[in-house]
């Protein structure tokens, strides 16, 4: 048995993940704050509570250690606000948003490397992470650096895992421009908070935009890829 976690499944990404894995065979199990579609397979949590995280990672793995052949961890959930200036950014938000895109990744990942440290089986964790880690925006001063964080997050895990005995492979990956509700929150901003507002209003325009069911399926054909490993730890759907 194949079990991925994937976070942020109610929506996008990370809810079309989920359909096609389990067409696949999979076993997927979702977590996020919602659970609208009634999937059997779902955590409901907030990833705001970061200390309520580990023990999710444990109860997955104690119902299904026995059992499973591989575990994945998908790190999909994320927020691109507060869309801002730095100067004019609400505290809260940045805390939020760092709590979301950062610091939840790095426990969930942290409990997975740890409750499956003599697991013999496959074990991946795929961040989905964005251009944005890679190239500095303005307005998107904190999504940026969330992003860039989760990269370099996943550089130290990729290099402290070649020398584990039942090494987990992990690769931070953008997914590329996609059509989803994170789109539709930066075309509702104004061009004073995000000067680049023009430039994506035309992606949806002159149709630009992935769809999240196609960006889903490439996605999953990267994780079941012999060279998974090879191509990371930093990658771009675009390129692979």
């Amino acid at each position: 048995m194949d079990i991925v976690i994937i976070t942020g499944a109610s929506k996008g990404i990370g809810f079309e993940m989920m359909k096609q894995l389990q067409g696949k065979g999979k076993k997927p199990i979702g977590i996020a704050r919602t659970n609208q579609s009634g999937e059997k397979s779902f955590i409901t949590a907030d990833l705001l509570k970061t200390d309520e995280l580990p023990s999710i990672i444990d109860q997955i793995i104690e119902m299904y250690g026995g059992k499973a052949s591989s575990f994945t961890l998908v790190n999909n959930a994320g927020m691109v606000d507060p869309i801002g200036l730095v100067g004019s950014v609400n505290p809260e938000e940045i805390t939020n948003a760092m709590a979301v895109n950062l610091t939840a990744p790095m426990i969930l990942s942290n409990a997975f490397i740890g409750a499956l440290t003599s697991f013999k089986g496959k074990k991946r964790i795929m961040n989905i992470s964005s251009g944005a880690g890679r190239n500095a925006y303005e307005g998107w001063g904190v999504y940026c650096t969330t992003k860039a964080g989760l990269d370099h997050f996943s550089r130290v895990i990729a290099k402290e895992q070649e020398s584990a005995e039942n090494p987990v492979e992990i690769v931070s990956i953008a997914p590329g421009i996609i059509d989803t509700n994170m789109q539709e929150t930066i075309r509702s901003s104004d061009a004073q908070s995000f000067p680049l507002l023009d430039r994506f209003i035309d992606y949806k325009e002159k149709g630009q935009l992935s769809s999240a069911e196609e960006t889903a399926s490439k996605l999953i054909s990267f994780l079941e890829r012999e060279d998974f490993k090879e191509l990371g730890p930093i990658a771009d759907i675009r390129n692979v």
